[in-house]
């Protein structure tokens, strides 16, 4: 048993002097090709061997022959081992220069497509990952680009929006101050009407702003349904008596939910607003609040006859207002923006359909907990 310790440890230290030189290679070269560094790996792996058999060789007294045998069959390894090593390097640095210039086209704009050929594992799943991250990001190009074009729109609407009661307002002021106005209190209430316009408008922008920078403080409080519709509904009753629109609330449930009132007022508001503008005289808005599987389910519908397929996807995008024929002098295509912001701030999401003669706007609410 002595004797195999000892072999054991004779080959141990040359095989360790191997390894500590071929560490520092590694470790010198570590900046260069993985080609250079599988055939350093090789090397030790032969070399280890080679110093371990020398070591044995000089401390049990072998004859020069079997030395020499010993030493050709090392050598035959080191000579197969170093050309395999060579190989499989150059064949892993060609797919990681394939998959490098695949990588490169989605950065420029492009889409990521995986090399042909058979690659490692590790490649193989570098490439799934890169996929992943061209699809993400081709999607974020897509949305900057639909962002990007919301946001001109929405400076051109609001644009002209601001300048339709601003040359208004210049021309009543021109007039009070001149003395021409024939009918000076009716200049005064419309210079009014028109500034109170341009307020709500610069609160809508203040507002998606907020909401946009994610600074929208909520104060949340335990509040029921039935009140939330009651409180909108008597808001909104001036403007629907003006236009001749029913205002129906039969079907609410008196469900509590955890909301900012005050914020919650605003949605429901928009969107009877949008609702009473939209639909013709004699025409019936709706508001329900039902309990659904997924939350609460608070939902607006209105006679406006519907909104084509192709808009749905955008009703709720800074600055739409749909068609012209649909689309009323006033507003800016703020309010349903403010209200998607709104409800997803409320952990919820704000959606719309079309129906029978109109269509249905849904805001699904968390039920508040017992």
């Amino acid at each position: 048993m002595s004797d195999v310790v000892l072999i054991a440890l004779y080959a141990f230290c040359g095989a360790a002097a191997t390894g500590l030189a071929g560490a520092g290679v590694l470790r010198l070269i570590r900046r260069r090709s993985l080609t250079a560094s599988l055939t350093v790996v090789a090397a030790v792996a032969v070399g280890a061997m080679l110093a371990g058999t020398l070591a044995v060789a000089q401390a049990m007294f072998l004859s020069a022959h079997d030395l020499s045998v010993v030493t050709t069959v090392v050598a035959m390894a080191a000579v197969v081992s170093l050309a395999t090593a060579l190989l499989l390097g150059r064949w892993v640095v060609a797919r990681s220069r394939e998959l490098a210039l695949a990588a490169r086209s989605f950065g420029e704009g492009g889409s990521f497509a995986a090399p042909d050929g058979p690659t490692t594992a590790e490649l193989n799943e570098l490439s799934r990952e890169l996929a992943a991250t061209s699809a993400r990001l081709a999607e974020s190009r897509e949305r900057e680009r639909a962002l990007e074009a919301s946001r001109r729109e929405l400076v051109a609407w609001i644009s002209h929006d601001l300048r339709t009661p601003l040359a208004g307002l210049r021309a009543m002021a021109e007039a009070l101050e001149d003395g021409v106005a024939a009918d000076p209190d009716r200049y005064l209430r419309q210079i009014r009407t028109e500034v109170e316009r341009l307020n709500d408008m610069v609160g809508d922008l203040f507002e998606l702003s907020r909401i946009h920078a994610g600074t929208l403080a909520l104060t949340r409080s335990r509040i029921s349904l039935y009140d939330l519709v009651s409180d909108a509904l008597a808001g909104a009753g001036p403007l629907a008596r003006e236009h001749g629109v029913r205002l129906v609330g039969d079907h609410v449930e008196p469900v509590p939910v955890e909301v900012d009132g005050k914020e919650m007022n605003r949605v429901l508001g928009n969107l009877l607003i949008n609702a009473i503008r939209r639909t013709p005289a004699d025409g019936t808005v709706a508001v329900a609040a039902e309990r659904a599987p997924d939350g609460v389910v608070l939902s607006v519908t209105d006679g406006c006859g519907g909104i084509a397929m192709e808009d749905l996807p955008r009703v709720f995008d800074t600055g739409w207002r749909g068609s012209d024929a649909r689309t009323p002098p006033a507003g800016a295509g703020l309010g349903l923006a403010i209200v998607r912001g709104i409800v997803e701030a409320h952990q919820g999401r704000a959606a719309v359909r079309n129906v029978a003669g109109g269509c249905r706007f849904e805001v699904v609410l968390p039920v508040a907990e017992a």
